[in-house]
């Protein structure tokens, strides 16, 4: 940094768009603890980072710019414990920490980048916004060999389905495992009973079906 009040200013940026982002835009909305000092951790190691290797300069900076790539390198997202949205805020949080933290950036610059950030994610991952699409990994106590018949189910117990994939098939224990995404009925109204006469015959993969 080109002086200690830019340093200073420029981690306050940081550290109120991080808390913005996790306080106010991703808790309130997810409510997984566990991830909250996960992302801000993740931005002021970063910050700290970008911040020494300004600092560095051609004193080894290089050597400290590939060791952060390499620690970057073996964090792994497992899909199983983070879902998809908060990947995004992983690398919301990442690119915070790299823009706050550049040195010759200037600080209206990097708070313009930085409300874009948050406004973006805000948005993206707002409740209004497509409320009734959701996705489940459901278990059937039926085998469908149809897939007329495996949508028709799918519609009653859930709602109508956009798309899905069978995750598994036990002929033995007479079920199947479906990954589905599909449309939530409107409020006070139940799933539409589908047969498979209402559904329109398509030819699907085996695998997988469209709506």
């Amino acid at each position: 940094m080109d002086s200690l009040p830019h340093l200073v200013a420029h981690l306050g940026l940081d550290l109120t768009a991080i808390c913005l982002l996790t306080f106010a835009v991703y808790f309130p909305r997810h409510r997984r603890r566990d991830l909250v000092p996960a992302y801000l951790s993740l931005n002021a190691a970063l910050f700290t980072v970008v911040a020494a290797l300004a600092e560095v300069g051609g004193r080894g900076g290089a050597a400290l710019g590939f060791g952060l790539f390499g620690v970057l390198s073996i964090i792994r997202l497992r899909s199983d414990a983070v879902q998809h949205q908060e990947v995004a805020y992983y690398f919301t949080t990442l690119v915070l920490g790299l823009v706050c933290g550049l040195p010759h950036l200037a600080f209206g610059y990097a708070a313009a980048l930085s409300g874009v950030l948050l406004l973006v994610v805000y948005l993206a991952d707002h409740p209004r916004l497509l409320p009734r699409a959701r996705r489940a990994l459901i278990t059937l106590d039926t085998v469908h060999t149809d897939p007329a018949e495996l949508r028709a189910d799918l519609a009653r117990r859930l709602g109508e389905p956009y798309q899905w994939t069978v995750a598994e098939i036990d002929f033995v224990r007479d079920l199947m495992v479906i990954d589905v995404r599909y449309r939530e009925p409107e409020p006070g109204a139940s799933a539409r009973q589908l047969t498979p006469a209402d559904v329109v015959r398509r030819t699907v993969p085996a695998a997988g079906g469209t709506a």
